[in-house]
């Protein structure tokens, strides 16, 4: 039985132990990507998200140049836990990769100028929200997963490999599989701390 949205909510965290095995088919992971970048809202229906999902090689290649762009930047004698942190995504299912259509958020940027400063961060807003929203139904289905900035260090390399459009902004990887080992337990802050309400 599938999950409510709370229980959806609740159980989404950050999962860096996964697997490649296939808990579902690569079809049923394009499926929800698809139906949350349809669904998910954008300031004046501007639809800025723009995504890649990798699969098997094609995942492990965006890895690769991940792990390469980190050895020319991470002291040597660190880099040891550097690629065991890149070997744990690597060894996933899969990789979300989240753009921002650039040349949308400028055509509208000129075609409502009143709000012109606005549209950058309603972007950044929508994108947080697209990543929200497949992180929670990989979740879903049973997939772990856990958001990444490894952005303008590969952004040319990436573009140049997948060919993505000039206009697409990196913005987050989301490398998701199979659940190997439970998240550590999470801690919250009192709400009253977090949340007023006036009546």
């Amino acid at each position: 039985m599938a999950k409510d949205i709370y229980e959806a909510i609740k159980d989404r965290r950050s999962n860096y132990s996964i697997s490649n095995e296939k808990v579902v088919p690569e079809a049923r992971v394009e499926e929800i990507v698809k139906f949350a970048v349809k669904h998910t809202p954008t300031a004046f229906n501007s639809q800025t998200g723009r995504v890649v999902i990798l699969f098997d090689e094609e995942n492990n290649r965006f890895w690769n140049i991940v792990e390469a762009a980190l050895k020319k930047i991470v002291p040597e004698e660190s880099f040891a836990s550097t690629k065991e942190k890149i070997d744990g995504f690597r060894s996933g299912y899969g990789t979300v990769l989240f753009y921002e259509d650039q040349a949308v958020v400028e055509q509208m940027q000129e075609d409502f100028p009143l709000y012109s400063e606005n549209f950058p961060k309603w972007s950044e807003q929508s994108s947080g929200m697209l990543q929200y929203n497949v992180w929670t139904l990989l979740e879903t289905e049973g997939l772990g997963a856990s958001l990444q900035h490894y952005t303008e260090l590969i952004e040319e390399d990436v573009r140049a490999e997948w060919d993505i459009p000039k206009n697409w902004r990196f913005v987050a990887q989301m490398p998701f599989g199979k659940v190997t080992a439970a998240p550590d337990e999470k801690e919250f802050q009192p709400l009253y701390k977090r949340v007023k309400v006036y009546k």
